[in-house]
């Protein structure tokens, strides 16, 4: 990757520490995406092919313990936002005890996760206590048959368990919905119905390049933001507070909020404040990069906590442009699984 040292001043974040995360293209970067774990307990197909991809072994995913040192070094450096993910978070053993520790990071303002809800019911008391700052449940459709279909397993009993044992707890609530080719207009309606009547935020997601399969072309998610105006046409647009992926939609009469993640067409690159970690260690600037740091060899052959400091900084100051500058300089034959990503 092309490296690019910028002399750029450090600015603060919310916590009023010194923010030392600023890419070479002015973007602030305050948000770290965590995962895990690439095990699910299930197998959408837009995630992973319908044989599967071969699991990490175990000892080339990072320990929990060197996971909680980058976050402290991160958070170091000016993230104040976390989010877990995997996978499935909750399929990782000591995912509970993990995000415990996480709270008492020294400039982690907000903890947050993404789940599928399958195992997530058991654990809503003590995320309650942890005071999760809020749940990302992933559900695609609420009809049992084609949620069958699109994960190849038959759990949305549990998944809607979830649901409803977050809200009754008041845990901040948002809900993923990724809209395929065949999603219709009534399963957009079905699922909207759930911020009509809950306060939560319904997203729906553009469908993305990340099977596991072989590359199949350009992804036909037509104009979304047209699609859902024309469902909803009492639709108005909320100006965002702070950087984020999703556009955010109110509608009289609805208690909680419609979104859009245009995670495909990448409208929202140019306020970009995001990383990730994958399970095996890389860090990626881009949601479409090829990897960009190898943070597990850092931590496997010794390399001090200011070492691996210097090592973030220097990769966020590469950054690319955008997705699509991104993705160019990949150069895949096979999409990348999702779960091997950090979802």
């Amino acid at each position: 990757m092309r490296h690019v040292h910028n002399d750029i001043p450090a600015s603060s974040n919310h916590s009023g520490r010194p923010s030392i995360l600023l890419d070479n293209h002015g973007r602030r970067i305050t948000y770290l995406r965590l995962a895990i774990t690439d095990r699910c307990n299930l197998r959408c197909r837009y995630c992973r092919p319908e044989n599967g991809v071969p699991f990490i072994p175990h000892e080339e995913i990072l320990s929990l313990e060197e996971l909680e040192r980058l976050v402290t070094l991160f958070c170091n450096l000016g993230i104040t936002k976390v989010r877990v993910t995997g996978g499935e978070p909750f399929s990782r053993r000591g995912c509970i005890s993990f995000l415990t520790k996480l709270r008492q990071v020294n400039g982690l303002r907000t903890l947050h996760i993404t789940t599928n809800g399958v195992k997530t019911f058991r654990f809503l008391d003590e995320l309650k206590n942890i005071r999760i700052d809020g749940v990302n449940l992933s559900l695609d459709t609420l009809d049992p048959e084609r949620f069958s279909r699109i994960t190849r397993r038959d759990y949305l009993d549990s998944v809607l368990q979830t649901l409803h044992g977050s809200l009754s707890r008041e845990i901040p609530l948002k809900i993923n919905s990724v809209v395929l080719e065949d999603t219709s207009d009534d399963e957009i309606t079905r699922l909207a119905a759930l911020a009509k009547q809950y306060p939560v935020t319904l997203r729906f997601i553009e469908a993305m390049p990340f099977s596991g399969a072989k590359r199949s072309g350009k992804i036909n998610n037509g104009n979304l933001v047209s699609r859902l105006h024309r469902i909803f046409p009492e639709l108005e647009e909320a100006e965002a507070a702070a950087p984020t992926t999703a556009r955010v939609f109110t509608h009289p009469g609805y208690m909680g909020r419609l979104g859009l993640i245009q995670g495909y067409s990448r409208q929202f690159c140019g306020t970009c404040n995001k990383v990730r970690i994958t399970p095996a260690g890389m860090l990626k600037t881009c949601l479409y990069d090829s990897g960009a740091l190898d943070l597990k060899e850092l931590l496997r052959t010794g390399a001090a906590d200011r070492e691996i400091s210097e090592a973030i900084v220097d990769c966020i100051r590469s950054r690319f442009v955008n997705g699509h500058e991104a993705e160019r300089f990949s150069n895949r034959s096979t999409e990348p699984s999702m779960a091997d990503i950090g979802g």
